[in-house]
């Protein structure tokens, strides 16, 4: 019984431990218009957050292009 709870406890530490907060960055070109940053911060696995962040970039009419990247 001490074993399982012991692996119990080691297995939730590691799976909290991979979760942090990741800076994604994304920049909106568009032409005739200042470019502009901004910046989220995502709380979850360094995957997830990639998925998230690269999910965010988008083209709009092929005039306005936003790019994400996690920092």
């Amino acid at each position: 019984m001490k074993k399982i709870v012991l692996s119990l406890i080691i297995v939730t530490a590691l799976s909290t431990s991979c979760r942090k907060a990741h800076t994604c960055t994304c920049t909106t070109l568009q032409p005739g218009i200042n470019d502009f940053t901004t910046v989220v911060t995502i709380d979850n696995t360094k995957s997830k957050a990639t998925t998230t962040c690269t999910g965010f970039g988008m083209t709009v009419a092929g005039t306005a292009t936003t790019t994400c990247e996690l920092q």
